[in-house]
């Protein structure tokens, strides 16, 4: 049998990738607390290929000292021309099929339609390279097809020994940085609930019509949970295990003639349990006249944490009374102390600057290559990403059951 060589696609350095203080196993709020994460510049640069040329073109790889941009792929020549002047890079393709047959690349970035990131991701893993993707890591036309798709990339990542890295915001967002390092300083206590909301009014705008629909016409808003679902499992490390879901849908059009299983939801709200048995309720709306973004509430047993309001509430001290003549003992709000993450040694000098969803994208670039030089396991890893992106599958699952509750696979770190 023939020794496998110890390559930048190998995974040999298994025991130093449990022992960083990044890896996602998620045993505990520890788990994701940047540990100084830049160190010294590398001589080893990842080569790398940037494939979608809308939301690709927002994470700065050229900027980042141990990487170079090899190529870039995107079906309309001018979306490939945007790419090339972004990030600095004379190669092109016109299709992804292509680009991952490039032997000088390491790894793959694919930033393409949502219902092909399972496609596209098991084909660059065939072919040898390191994915990361957009969220979510899964979607397909139907619940079935879902969750047959997270088992099998589950495996092909597994059986292939190369690093999977889901490009989820949530987890980067400057707020919940700082939240995740006072968790790991006690000043938390533990999380007694929390609320998540991913509101998006408008985005009917990007469907396209019934007769020409884009990848987004139709899709459950539960197929697209992981901003909601990381601001709870990504700060304590449970995992979501059992899901009531209820929708809500009209008679317009894209909740009656769409590609996911007739789809006929605008909105869903879920109550998850975990395996801590914290009680979680996640929000994910397309059409009210609500806020929009990304946001959540954590009740602890120190604090309540509002990251939209930016707020922190503390136990008051004095107790009063009510309106109504009770013994009434409010919290007192502050202003949440947000820091600057991004100004900080924990990102490359030339990443040291703001980037879109809260900051995050320098930082998802910056995990991945740091993650890969290093050889061990992204923040967001294959078991992360599928814990993070299955709950929605099941969850939608919910409400076109009418509530039923309903059990969560799980996935463990490989």
């Amino acid at each position: 049998m023939k020794t496998k060589k110890k390559t930048i696609n190998s995974r040999s350095d298994s025991v130093s990738r449990r022992r960083f203080i990044g890896q996602s196993a998620l045993t505990g709020a520890a788990a994701f607390v940047p540990a100084g994460l830049f160190g010294q510049t590398s001589s080893r640069k990842i080569r790398i290929g940037i494939a979608g040329g809308r939301f690709g073109l927002q994470f700065y790889w050229n900027e980042h000292p141990d990487c170079v941009v090899e190529a870039v792929s995107d079906l309309l020549p001018e979306r490939r021309e945007k790419l090339m002047q972004t990030y600095q890079c004379a190669k092109s393709y016109p299709r992804l099929e292509e680009m991952v047959r490039d032997r000088n690349l390491d790894a793959i970035a694919v930033f393409t339609d949502g219902p092909l990131h399972f496609q596209h991701v098991t084909l660059a893993l065939a072919h040898g390279k390191h994915v990361i993707s957009a969220v979510p890591a899964v979607m397909a036309p139907s619940v079935n097809e879902g969750l047959d798709q997270a088992h099998k990339l589950y495996e092909k990542v597994r059986q292939s020994g190369l690093t999977y890295m889901m490009a989820e915001t949530s987890v980067w967002r400057q707020e919940f940085i700082t939240l995740r390092q006072m968790a790991a300083k006690g000043e938390l206590g533990q999380v007694i609930s929390c609320d998540a909301d991913y509101m998006h009014p408008g985005l009917r705008e990007l469907y396209g019509t019934a007769q020409q629909p884009t990848w987004r016409y139709g899709v459950p808003p539960m197929f697209y949970p992981t901003h909601c679902t990381a601001f709870l499992t990504g700060l304590t490390g449970e995992t979501l295990t059992t899901v009531t879901c209820h929708g809500w849908g009209d008679d317009d059009p894209v909740c009656q003639r769409n590609g996911f299983s007739n789809n006929p939801f605008w909105n869903e709200t879920a109550q998850f349990g975990t395996s801590r048995g914290t009680p979680f309720r996640v929000r994910v709306w397309w059409e009210a006249p609500v806020w929009g973004g990304e946001y959540a509430i954590w009740h602890t047993t120190k604090m309540t944490v509002d990251q939209r309001h930016g707020l922190q509430w503390l136990p008051k001290g004095a107790v009063g009374r009510d309106d109504a003549g009770f013994v009434h003992g409010p919290a007192k709000s502050s202003p949440l102390p947000v820091k600057k993450w991004w100004q900080t040694d924990l990102l490359p000098e030339p990443l040291r600057h703001d980037s879109g969803h809260g900051g995050s994208h320098t930082f998802i670039a910056h995990e991945f290559i740091d993650s890969l030089l290093r050889h061990r396991r992204p923040l967001v890893d294959i078991a992360t990403a599928l814990n993070f992106t299955v709950p929605g599958i099941v969850a939608h699952q919910s409400a076109l059951k009418g509530g039923v509750s309903l059990r969560i696979p799980q996935f463990r770190p490989v």
